[in-house]
This record gives C-alpha cells, sequence and structure tokens, in this order.
C-alpha cells in the first residue's frame, strides 16, 4: 500500500531534525537512537539494509569544512608558531564533541535529500 506524498523541501525540519514528510515528527528518540517510524505520519525512515551508508557523503560535507575551517583559523589567526600537524590534531580534539550533531544532522540531510528526490522509493 503505498500513499502518495508530496514531499517538499523545508529548512526548519531538517534544522529541527524532523521527518522529511509531515515536518512534524522527530527522527531522534535520543541522543543516537533514531526512531523506526514517524511519530506523527507513521513514514518508516530506513528504506532497507544499508540505507544510510549515503548518510556517509552527508557525514563528509558537514565535517570536513568544520576541521578545515578550524585548522585555517588555528594557523592564521590563533597559534601561527605551531606548526600544521599540532594544529590538525588540536582541531580533530576540539571538534570530537561534535560528532553526535554532525552524525545525527547527516543522517536527516540524508532523509530529506532522498526523499525529495526519491520519493516513491523507486531506487530502492
Amino acid at each position: 500500500m503505498s500513499m502518495a506524498r508530496s514531499h517538499c523541501f523545508r529548512p526548519g525540519a531538517i534544522f529541527r531534525q524532523q521527518c522529511s514528510e509531515c515536518g512534524e515528527g522527530r527522527v531522534f528518540e535520543g541522543g543516537w537512537r533514531m526512531n523506526e517510524r514517524c511519530p506523527v505520519c507513521g513514514v518508516k525512515f530506513e528504506r532497507g539494509p544499508g540505507y544510510f551508508t549515503g548518510a556517509m557523503y552527508f557525514s563528509y560535507a558537514l565535517g570536513i569544512p568544520l576541521i578545515a575551517a578550524g585548522v585555517l583559523l588555528g594557523k592564521l589567526l590563533i597559534v601561527r608558531s605551531w606548526p600544521l600537524h599540532w594544529i590538525l590534531a588540536a582541531v580533530w580534539i576540539v571538534t570530537l564533541p561534535l560528532v553526535p550533531a554532525v552524525f545525527r544532522y547527516s543522517r536527516v540531510l540524508f532523509i530529506h535529500f532522498d526523499r525529495y528526490f526519491d520519493p516513491e522509493g523507486a531506487g530502492d
């Protein structure tokens, strides 16, 4: 049974980590645990095994600019005398607390991206 859903791009729903279909239900029920389905509209978030492999691209797209910006700021403004490899190590340590946010937003972004370009799941 396939209900026709009309997904529209909602930046606010992405920012609030909410469902790509209704824009209301929360994608995550805890820090690392996702809801299997949207608590409001019932859409299943994970379309199949290995579905969130694509979210790794979004994780990379979120994490690398953070690290690059930190290294640039560190080298140009904060600790000019340090060798680059020490600045990179320090930036990695400083960005470790952001890993849960990058994980969550990469999955939410992937769900929204996938539902926008493949609303019926024809690519499964």
